[in-house]
């Protein structure tokens, strides 16, 4: 009964401090739940307590603490109702030469939802299977207590990192251990199970973007009439208190909630926009948004520039300059200016109505080349003219050594043509290349250093490498008709990796074609007989 109050005051406090997890969640900005949860993991268990001995006389029982039990696996499903609060199914077993334990129980799980991380704990009562070996099976009333951390990895998927659980059960070994040995015949397993795996989460409503809608009244005014701007919000905590900031390109804005002001005096004619960014302090993620609205001012008609553009050639080999001319004329007849010259392509320099276009590195294809006039009143107007550039022809692909593998350490081990896992390191990087580019090809070239004698080395170096990528060890499954393996004359205890693009060829010199009927792969390791069983104690 001792362990049956020591295990309740473990669940209220694990209850107390979810409690105290919901009050401070509140604080935590919100996002999206999972309605159902799915645990798939390893788990580690020491039963604890003990149990009596297997093959002793009832009257003269023995006591043996369980050992650790390192094999095993777990499952749960979590069906949450809250963003706090679920329900969970749990199972749980674990195996050794002693023996095994299996616990089936369910019950409350109360998570702490954050923006990366997930923790909780749980509480979780059922059915506890204690079997040693040489002992009728016991089955027990169990509880479970204990708690975790998820790390967020993609939206369906978080790693388990840990969990870290109290096991308790109470089993009947009145069958092996006679009366008077009250602490074997009912003992008390006070086991400590440890978890990690992985979580599959399912369903949950999507989570929600904060937006805002932004209005003038009136949208039209003569200069010097006040506009009148709002925003409205939605999808943003309520609890929590907002900023706006308002800004504007025309006139001056006033305001530092839902509604400015906006002074037209001193504004030229024209559209222009008020714009605001509303921003939740508290809400690390999605807690910023912004909108704008159009507005125009009128004043007397105005007649703007006027302007053209040319390009003198119009179309050039790259690198050679192209002379650029703007004219612009005002129909009020008032003071203009040439200005702000930009390029698409190339470099644009020179002021006034003249520049030139500097056509050095620009790709092959059309350069629009724009500039501005304006008049002494800010009216201004654009214009545009394009340039053609013609490139010669690319070079055609070539094949490029990507790396290679040294065989140094193999002589160590007298294996002088096996793959190491600094090789395989080296290879997984190769087979990456050529799962992303699918036209690519692989020439593997081995050598060999003269002094080594044993025949065919730099072949074998060769196919090894070239068995690795496309073999069943690594999984790497590289098609074989993608690779070539060649010998080279470089001297060298080493394998190197030549990429040949779609269209290229490889003709590196000294290099010979393998046979590989003739060379097959050496063996990373001899076949071994089994082991003969041992004889039981």
């Amino acid at each position: 009964m001792s362990h049956c109050r020591n295990l309740g005051r473990v669940l209220f406090a694990a209850v107390s401090v979810g409690l105290i997890i919901i009050i401070l969640s509140s604080a935590v900005s919100a996002q999206e739940t999972p309605k159902s949860e799915i645990f798939i993991g390893y788990q580690w268990l020491n039963p604890g307590g003990t149990v009596p001995e297997a093959f002793q006389p009832p009257n003269a029982p023995v006591g043996i603490k369980p050992p650790s039990m390192g094999k095993g696996f777990g499952a749960a499903y979590t069906y949450n109702f809250t963003k706090m609060l679920g329900l969970e199914a749990d199972f749980g077993h674990n195996w050794s030469d002693f023996g095994y334990e299996s616990t089936v129980s369910a019950g409350p799980k109360l998570t702490w939802r954050q923006d990366n991380i997930d923790l909780f704990i749980h509480g979780l009562a059922g059915y506890n299977r204690f079997v040693e070996n040489g002992i009728t099976p016991k089955n027990a009333f169990g509880l479970i207590g204990g708690g975790g951390m998820d790390l967020k990895v993609v939206k369906r998927l978080s790693i388990r990192v840990f969990e870290a659980d109290y096991v308790w059960a109470q089993h009947n070994f009145d069958d092996v251990v006679a009366a008077g040995f009250s602490d074997l015949q009912r003992p008390s397993l006070k086991g400590v199970r440890l978890r990690t795996g992985l979580v599959f989460n399912f369903g949950g409503a999507p989570e929600l973007t904060p937006s805002a809608s932004c209005s003038v009244q009136p949208n039209e005014v003569l200069v010097g009439e006040p506009i009148t701007a709002t925003v409205t919000t939605s999808n943003f905590n309520p609890k929590h208190t907002l900023t706006y900031d308002w800004t504007t390109n025309g006139g001056k804005v006033s305001g530092k909630e839902t509604t400015a002001n906006i002074d037209t005096n001193g504004v030229a004619g024209g559209s222009y926009t008020v714009t605001v960014r509303v921003t939740d302090p508290k809400q690390k993620k999605n807690g910023e948004t912004s909108c704008n609205a159009n507005f125009t001012v009128k004043e007397p008609v105005k007649n703007p520039p006027t302007m053209s553009c040319s390009a003198n050639p119009s179309s050039v080999q790259a690198g050679t300059p192209v002379a650029l001319t703007c004219t612009c004329t005002s129909p009020d007849n008032v003071p203009v200016t040439v200005s702000n010259w930009t390029a698409t392509g190339g470099s644009v320099s020179g002021s006034g109505a003249s520049a030139t276009l500097n056509t050095t590195g620009a790709p092959s294809g059309t350069i629009t080349v724009s500039a501005s006039c304006s008049d002494s009143r800010n009216l201004s107007t654009n214009a545009s003219t394009q340039v053609t550039v013609e490139n010669p022809p690319p070079p055609p692909p070539q094949a490029s050594k990507l790396s290679e593998c040294s065989f140094e350490n193999m002589d160590k081990i007298k294996k002088p043509w096996r793959v190491d896992n600094e090789c395989k390191a080296i290879l997984d990087d190769v087979a990456k290349n050529l799962q992303q580019n699918l036209d690519n090809r692989l020439v593997i070239v081995g050598n060999a250093e003269p002094t080594e004698k044993r025949p065919n080395l730099a072949a074998e170096r060769a196919v090894n490498s070239k068995a690795y990528l496309s073999g069943g060890e690594s999984k790497l499954g590289i098609d074989p008709t993608r690779i070539e393996t060649h010998t080279g004359s470089a001297g060298t205890k080493t394998a190197e990796y030549w990429v040949v693009p779609a269209g290229a060829t490889f003709s590196a010199p000294g290099t010979t074609p393998v046979d590989e009927s003739k060379v097959k792969p050496v063996p990373d390791h001899p076949a071994r007989k089994p082991a003969a069983k041992k004889k039981a104690q």
